[in-house]
């Protein structure tokens, strides 16, 4: 195993990682609740809303920190 410099890595960056990386697996996880509720609409709106966030967040990496 090796040791990474992670100094490097601005806290913009961190934030905005740890922002998106709650919203998208929040969504997931509340999709998956609403399906196993049978509340088959909500389920996919809320899968929909993790796949807009995940493009959002690619988005947001390739605009302002690359």
């Amino acid at each position: 195993m090796t040791i990474d410099d992670i100094s490097t890595i601005s806290g913009g960056l961190f934030a905005t990682g740890a922002l998106f990386i709650l919203l998208i697996f929040s969504l997931l996880s509340f999709g998956i609740l609403r399906m196993f509720q049978q509340k088959i609409r909500a389920g996919w709106f809320s899968f929909a809303g993790a796949v807009v966030s995940a493009g959002a967040f690619a988005l947001i990496l390739d605009q302002w920190f690359v």
